[in-house]
């Protein structure tokens, strides 16, 4: 299940080094240091409500396991109602959210400017996302990886090829990027909804399948937003560290922020791998929670940790072969080159801290012990705080790299020590 998972969600941080690569060869380094804001600012966001996928995989995998085929075609309309919810309610309050951003982002004039068009273009695709996030997580926990593949895909291949179209042969610009961006994610949503339908048509029914009454089930709904709740809360910290390191780049100026947002494509990649083998760990592992099979669950839970392992070697060998290759494609600009070989052994080394992280967060996924996963990100969050504070002031930019290592380690290491808690409840 795990491959095809990640080759969909390497393309995502591949979009993210296409945009970055195509204004990495306009004139200035604040044109990738208004992407790198823009994007940030939608990763936060993103990244917030990706709890629209994790929170759907488990329970619908854990109702497929216990044979509840009225539950499974529940659960995609519950995540479809609250992706369109939340996503409408970030378009209305678009403004509002800009504007706070930039009055913590401490930019360059020009940086903000670009910055600002950027998310003012692509907010509107924000119920597309969201929407298209339930949608992934919901075909993960009917074990169907081939089609949010499909989708995966086509969207991120659209959007390359508007991208480069709108930069280079329009000549839009920043703006052509966002442009982008919206174009493809509507479009992937609609074909989403598509596979939905078809998927839909072929589940078994059961009596009371389509009622209302069981979309809106008081104690489905309770437990939905229970788990998103966490997740969110969870997510809150994860994106907290992205939003930290992006704003503290930005204090160390242009040129800086320019090196780490190529840098930050080297953790984002990994990242996405790693949780290709997580995402399959949600379904597997959700069905044996479901089934109540203890020895299921510490089995699969053990292979869950083997490829874990091997994709994050294959990350630390591609890098440190390539690494120096891979920053020239993103830019071409002397400075920024130089500054981001400075630290390419960070996230080379990185995936050592990083891989116990994601491995555990499908394993907690999967037995939706997700307020244990929310009290260890908060410890862990404190902990790079506590490591950003003390070190960036004196170490400038490996201070603030030190902290993110900090992060991911603490983060595997309390998820270890809560996991027997997990075990009882199976």
């Amino acid at each position: 299940m795990a491959w095809p998972i990640i080759l969909a969600n390497v393309t995502v941080p591949l979009l993210g080094a296409v945009d970055t690569a195509v204004v990495g060869h306009l004139p200035e380094p604040y044109y990738i240091g208004a992407v790198a804001i823009g994007a940030m600012l939608f990763n936060y966001i993103y990244h917030l409500f990706n709890c629209l996928r994790m929170g759907t995989t488990g329970p619908t995998a854990q109702a497929r396991g216990a044979g509840e085929h009225a539950e499974v075609r529940a659960m995609i309309a519950r995540a479809l109602l609250l992706a369109g919810v939340i996503g409408g309610g970030i378009v209305v309050l678009q403004l509002p959210i800009v504007s706070f951003a930039f009055w913590v982002i401490n930019a360059s004039a020009e940086v903000e400017r670009y910055a600002r068009e950027y998310f003012l273009i692509r907010v509107w695709s924000m119920p597309a996302v969201l929407g298209t996030y339930a949608i992934f997580g919901w075909f993960y926990g009917l074990r169907n990886v081939k089609t949010p593949l499909v989708i995966q895909v086509f969207v991120n291949c659209l959007n390359i090829v508007l991208a480069v179209l709108f930069v280079f042969a329009f000549k839009w610009g920043v703006p052509g990027v966002a442009a982008a961006s919206l174009i493809a994610e509507v479009a992937g949503l609609l074909l989403g909804l598509y596979g939905v339908w078809r998927t839909l048509r072929e589940l078994p029914r059961e009596n009371g399948s389509g009622k209302v009454s069981r979309l809106l089930d008081p104690v489905q709904l309770k437990r939905m937003v229970a788990i998103n709740s966490d997740i969110v809360l969870r997510t809150i910290c994860v994106v907290s560290v992205l939003g930290f390191f992006m704003a503290k780049s930005a204090e160390l100026g242009d040129v800086q922020l320019a090196a780490n947002q190529v840098l930050h494509h080297f953790l984002i990649f990994t990242s996405f791998a790693l949780d290709g083998v997580a995402h399959a760990a949600e379904t597997i592992l959700g069905e044996s929670v479901g089934r109540r099979d203890r020895t299921a669950f510490l089995h699969d839970r053990r292979i869950v940790f083997l490829w874990s392992g091997i994709v994050g070697v294959i990350n630390i060998a591609i890098y440190a072969v390539a690494g120096h290759a891979i920053i020239a494609l993103m830019t071409s600009i002397p400075e920024v080159r130089l500054a981001a070989a400075s630290y390419l052994w960070w996230p080379t080394l990185m995936p050592l801290a990083s891989v116990w992280a994601y491995a555990y967060d499908g394993v907690y996924l999967a037995a939706t012990r997700t307020r244990i996963m929310r009290n260890t990100m908060i410890a862990s969050f404190m902990i790079f705080l506590m490591l950003l504070y003390t070190l960036l002031p004196v170490f400038g930019n490996v201070g603030l790299w030190i902290a993110v290592m900090g992060f991911l380690t603490g983060r595997g290491l309390l998820l270890h020590l809560f996991f027997h808690r997990v075990l009882r409840t199976i």
